[in-house]
């Protein structure tokens, strides 16, 4: 959580670029978003009118140890990450003291779009095709050795029904020293854990919210998602373990068998994968 100091800090020298600022051969479009080390906008280059990513490392972070390395390892690990399921890096540019990764831009809706301003909602069956989906994409990751440790409804998203991810900020090696822990915050240890339960947890937070898509509550009283959501209880036990409730899934293959074996008992005829949905 950021302090007032660092609130105050961002809000003097950490502005977006105005639009057509150049940044070697890609004049600034817009702003696409902004997180918490850096500020993402769609850009063109100047010759081929070809439209990328770039993603800008905030000032006040380009000025921190811990921010620098976490510049330089996100471009090392989107270098490394392999698949049509992840955006291409082109370039690294360090330009009037700015630090830049240019990359492919994924033209699709993230998955906080679809919910909060499609509507769109999500049953039971279509947020498992989604998860197995995913649990092949993160699988992936894992086979190379790295978590992606962010995976949320805004970094997923949907291209004409193919499943993308984005944004590698907070991705690590699977050999990682372990995060100093900050006791304050117990739910960031598990989230930014260097394990595969941090992408399987996260895994359970997206899920709540596409579930909670078509949720209409029938009474004022919060209640617990449990009692909440009209689910099966073969799908609130996988959730309870990828939420760390109960005994965690230790790796994305044994949730991947714990969806199927449910797809199968429920036999259903008509499951269609995400991508075929």
């Amino acid at each position: 959580m950021a302090s007032i100091k660092e609130r105050v800090l961002r809000a003097i020298f950490d502005r977006p670029l105005k639009k057509g600022y150049m940044v070697g051969g890609y004049r600034i479009s817009h702003v696409l978003g902004m997180g918490s080390y850096g500020m993402t906008y769609a850009a063109h280059h100047k010759w081929t009118g070809k439209v990328c990513a770039v993603k800008q490392l905030r000032p006040t972070k380009a000025k921190t140890t811990a921010g620098l390395r976490s510049f330089h390892r996100e471009a090392e690990l989107m270098q490394l990450a392999s698949g049509v399921s992840f955006p291409r890096l082109y370039e690294v540019i360090e330009q009037d003291g700015y630090h830049f990764l240019i990359m492919e831009f994924v033209n699709g809706r993230t998955f906080e779009d679809l919910i909060f301003e499609d509507r769109r909602t999500f049953s039971e069956k279509e947020t498992i095709a989604v998860l197995l989906e995913l649990c092949s994409i993160v699988a992936s990751l894992h086979e190379q050795g790295i978590y992606h440790r962010d995976l949320r409804i805004p970094n997923i998203l949907d291209v004409n029904g193919v499943l993308r991810v984005i944004d590698f900020g907070l991705a690590c090696y699977h050999d990682d020293p372990p995060e100093e822990p900050d006791w304050r915050y117990p739910e960031k240890q598990v989230m930014r854990a260097v394990s595969p339960t941090a992408d399987l947890y996260h895994l359970g937070h997206f899920s709540l919210f596409l579930l909670y898509s078509q949720y209409k509550p029938a009474e004022k009283k919060e209640r617990s998602w449990e009692e909440e959501l009209n689910i099966s209880e073969e799908l609130k036990h996988i959730l309870r373990k990828m939420l760390q409730i109960e005994r965690p899934f230790q790796s994305i293959k044994q949730l991947q068998t714990s969806l199927q074996h449910l797809t199968y008992k429920e036999n259903s005829a008509d499951f269609m994968p995400y991508s075929q949905s």
